[in-house]
């Protein structure tokens, strides 16, 4: 019985997550178009987010747990994961039927990777309760169980992360005339696999223990191989018009993602 309101609980932390992301679409409801300079600095403060998340939560809570190099296998798997993904997506027939081929395309390309980018972040989310409930854990109480520090950490930077993410998906939607709520829609569900990911992380970790560092490195090195090759390139192919072509507003998102996150790695 405790496990299945474990599960619960670390379900409902990655359906929060993944609602999170319907609110990039919530600009739309107020402004017709976001500015490239605002669309970049927002790809900033995820990529930011992303990684001091990374670092400062998952890479040392593995370490705390096992060895450098146990975190390194589990990054590497991380990686592969993401690649494996990509390429399936890439392999993909797409019917376009009732928008432009070019657009419907993109549309599906961008859904399709964020969808695979939301399962690693579960991921991270589902590893970061492992020690729920458990005795000696530190944290608050929230039902009367003790929900760890790092628990709270990763669904809230997963949850800012996300808001970028749906603003990414919300952008190619109002060129096609997309209505709000159905923008929002599109932005949940793109990151529905988060919950999912998420229970089955948990339940893994707590299951087979000996496994937790390999987990923690896989959800952190499958986020840093986003940023690194997702989210700073789109921001910088965006910014491309800019001066500096978007270095600077890139760069302040960038610290603020970090500053945002630091108080909370603290705690």
């Amino acid at each position: 019985m405790a496990l299945l309101a474990n599960l619960t609980l670390v379900f409902v932390a990655g359906s929060i997550t993944a609602l999170a992301t319907g609110l990039g679409a919530i600009p739309f409801f107020l402004v017709d178009d976001i500015s490239d300079r605002w669309y970049v600095a927002l790809w900033g403060l995820a990529s930011g987010i992303m990684l001091a998340a990374s670092l400062f939560g998952l890479i040392f809570e593995g370490l705390a747990e096992g060895t450098a190099v146990e975190i390194a296998v589990g990054m590497g798997a991380g990686v592969l994961l993401v690649i494996a993904a990509h390429r399936v997506l890439d392999d993909v027939d797409l019917d376009p039927k009732e928008y432009a081929e070019a657009d419907f395309k993109k549309l599906v390309l961008i859904l399709g990777i964020l969808t695979v980018h939301s399962f690693p972040e579960g991921v991270a989310v589902g590893v970061s309760f492992a020690e729920l409930g458990l005795e000696g854990a530190s944290g608050p109480l929230v039902f009367g169980v003790t929900v760890p520090i790092l628990a709270i950490f990763m669904t809230v930077a997963i949850s800012i992360h996300n808001i970028p993410e749906g603003v990414a998906i919300s952008i190619p939607l109002r060129s096609m005339g997309v209505s709000e709520w159905r923008m929002a829609w599109w932005a949940v569900f793109s990151s529905l696999p988060q919950p999912i990911g998420a229970v089955l992380a948990f339940a893994f970790v707590r299951l087979a223990r000996d496994f937790l560092p390999y987990g923690f490195g896989f959800a952190a090195g499958a986020m840093i191989y986003l940023v690194a090759t997702e989210f700073i390139p789109e921001a910088l192919e965006t910014g491309e018009p800019l001066w500096w072509k978007g270095r600077l507003e890139l760069t302040v998102g960038l610290l603020v993602g970090v500053a945002l996150m630091i108080p909370l790695a603290l705690v």
